[in-house]
């Protein structure tokens, strides 16, 4: 019996030695799978939950980099005439000053970007009340929007033919007052040679809720420390406005700009009637749409003479912000560079102000089955 047993035990000995090696080369191997999953996220730009990060698009000369953080633009390498590099865009040397930040330089905002007068509005027989942040209105989303959160990268291709990144972001009920689980994301890319183009889509989850979201950056194509932008060529492709109060709230009136210190209609030097104005522009253009609605048309076209660079830029929905950074004072940006008013402009494409409450305006209302689609094309060229 005995000389039964113990080969027996011996048997069941080494059997559990093997086990216990089987289990250990199980373990390495997870081990291994973790490890190579995050050097892989690193390496691709995919954050962890909350994590801030900078990711970078590169075709050619041509380079953007972003921040997760509202979305941004951080900075935008394109060739001069001379074939020299330079950032076209303002900012930050670091994250925590974009967290700071109250310019929204660079940033998507939302969800409601531009102004609503008494940051409320009403929507299938019910009164929204929101957060007032400019006033008694609000301001591109209120005290935390889109420009505030960290966004999740759900893709990223850092080079290639067609580089790309794809931000997202989950807005809950109540978010700021508005309506309505809503999901959004922003996909850049680089399309072509010194072309970038922004996809902003969204889908509202379970309720109606207002959607008009804007890409913030304040663009100086001489360079973003090479002084203001006054003498930049001008052309945008809007004959009316929408007026404003003193608040600058809409009134609800569109007004031709032709023969004001508003025409664009030809090119002209951003500074040749500014001084008309009290501070700057500030104003939303009404474009004409020549090509049909939804269809891509030009907003657009900024020519700063002295570095020949050019941005034309194209999109799908109805109008434009056109801003000169009037209220930049003293702002440490890039390098120590210190920023004044008119050091940039913006042009964010976008609904129109305050639609929530001028049925006379296009609708900015998504639903579940009304999706939010916005595209934005920026074409860079010298001349």
């Amino acid at each position: 019996m005995l000389l039964f047993i113990r080969p027996v035990k011996q048997i069941w000995r080494r059997a559990r030695f093997l086990h216990s090696w089987a289990n250990m080369a199980k373990l390495f191997l997870a081990l291994f799978c973790v490890i190579a999953l995050a050097v892989f996220g690193f390496a691709n730009g995919y954050e962890k939950k909350g994590e801030i990060g900078i990711f970078e698009l590169k075709r050619g000369d041509f380079s953007v980099k972003f921040t997760n953080w509202g979305a941004t633009i951080v900075s935008l390498l394109v060739p001069d005439k001379h074939g020299k590099l330079d950032d076209v865009v303002l900012g930050y040397d670091s994250i925590q000053e974009y967290q700071n930040d109250t310019t929204y330089f660079g940033s998507i905002v939302g969800r409601v970007a531009n102004r609503i007068g008494g940051a409320k509005f009403t929507l299938d027989g019910v009164l929204y009340k929101l957060i007032a942040n400019e006033g008694n209105n609000t301001l591109h989303g209120g005290t935390r929007g889109f420009s505030d959160v960290v966004w999740k990268v759900t893709k990223y291709q850092k080079d290639g033919r067609s580089p790309q990144i794809v931000f997202s972001y989950r807005s809950f009920d109540g978010e700021e007052g508005f309506p309505g689980d809503l999901l959004v994301t922003a996909t850049y890319t680089l399309i072509a040679k010194n072309q970038l183009k922004l996809t902003m889509n969204a889908k509202a989850l379970n309720k109606p809720t207002p959607v008009n979201l804007a890409q913030h950056t304040y663009w100086n194509l001489g360079g973003h420390n090479s002084g203001d932008i006054l003498s930049n060529h001008l052309q945008i492709f809007g004959s009316r406005i929408t007026v404003v109060d003193h608040n600058l709230i809409p009134t609800g009136k569109l007004e031709p700009v032709k023969g004001t210190p508003f025409d664009f209609l030809k090119p002209r030097t951003v500074g040749s009637r500014i001084n008309k104005l009290p501070k700057g522009y500030d104003i939303n253009y009404a474009l004409d749409d020549g090509t049909g609605e939804h269809k891509l048309k030009k907003a657009a076209v900024v020519h700063d003479k002295k570095s020949g660079r050019m941005l034309e830029l194209s999109t799908n929905v109805p109008g434009v912000q056109f801003y000169t950074g009037n209220y930049i004072k003293d702002v440490k940006g890039k390098g120590g560079f210190v920023y004044q008013a008119h050091a940039a402009l913006c042009l964010e494409t976008q609904g129109f102000p305050d639609a929530v409450n001028h049925h006379n305006f296009p609708s900015t209302i998504v639903t579940p089955k009304k999706p939010y689609n916005h595209i934005m094309l920026f074409k860079f060229s010298t001349k």
